[in-house]
């Protein structure tokens, strides 16, 4: 059975270093790529959407980011378990009219032993935002690494 490090049971330093590369797969918006850190049977919950399996995740994904023009995310360890991982987000976006939108969200991650999710719980709220308002510009830089990330 194929994997992805790191492994179940988490650490510290291995728990952050599991949601620095979630940041990292979803700024590159890859469905594809994305949803290889998912087991082949992961069930989500986006928002009000239900996905299940590797093949909605591409589908949800790929449509998601039709609508979320230039999409740039930071996500933040709060908290985790042996095989379970709490993320604050934030991401910025803009719609096909030219509004901007920063979207605050909470995650729930929970793993399968090879390292893949095999269960994801989003909520999220969306914030009309000023482009001038705008403070998120792709992905993370090198420097700023595991930082928390402001909320406001």
């Amino acid at each position: 059975m194929s994997g992805k490090p790191p492994f179940p049971p988490f650490t510290p330093e291995t728990a952050r270093q599991k949601v620095q590369a979630a940041e990292d797969a979803w700024n590159t918006r890859d469905p594809e790529r994305v949803s290889l850190a998912y087991t082949e049977d992961s069930v989500w919950r986006n928002r009000d959407a239900f996905v299940t399996g590797r093949s909605e995740i591409v589908k949800f994904l790929a449509g998601k980011w039709e609508r979320e023009l230039d999409y740039a995310l930071r996500k933040n360890l709060w908290s985790f378990t042996a095989d379970r991982i709490a993320v604050r987000f934030q991401y910025e976006s803009r719609d096909a009219a030219g509004r901007w939108w920063r979207s605050y969200g909470n995650e729930l991650w929970e793993f399968a032993g090879n390292g893949l999710m095999r269960r994801r719980e989003a909520s999220i709220n969306d914030v009309a935002i000023d482009e001038s308002e705008r403070r998120i510009f792709g992905p993370r830089p090198e420097s700023e690494r595991g930082q928390e990330f402001p909320l406001r």
